[in-house]
């Protein structure tokens, strides 16, 4: 769902400031913003089960793993994502 105020477009500081009021997660891509969906019960199950696999093979390195409410940010002008986890890197040594 499309949720730009006034169906105008948003540039990404506007968004940022935008969402810290709103009562749901929304995503921002290419000006747009869009609300997210709530997932089910067997989502959830595998996305935990694949960060907690994935938290415990990092712990070797200097990374971490966050989930669902990690704001990711692909570029200083967006898109804005909210992923199921995603993977912290810093100076991640996967061997």
């Amino acid at each position: 769902m499309v949720a730009s105020p006034d169906g105008k477009y948003m540039t990404p500081q506007e968004y940022l400031e935008w969402e810290e009021h709103q009562d749901i997660k929304y995503e921002y891509i290419n000006g747009e913003v869009f609300a997210m969906t709530g997932g089910t019960i067997l989502h959830n199950d595998i996305a935990l089960n694949l960060a907690s696999t994935l938290k415990s093979y990092l712990r070797r390195g200097l990374c971490g793993v966050n989930i669902a409410d990690a704001k990711v940010r692909v570029s200083e002008k967006g898109p804005f994502h909210y992923r199921d986890f995603v993977c912290l890197a810093i100076a991640c040594i996967l061997s």
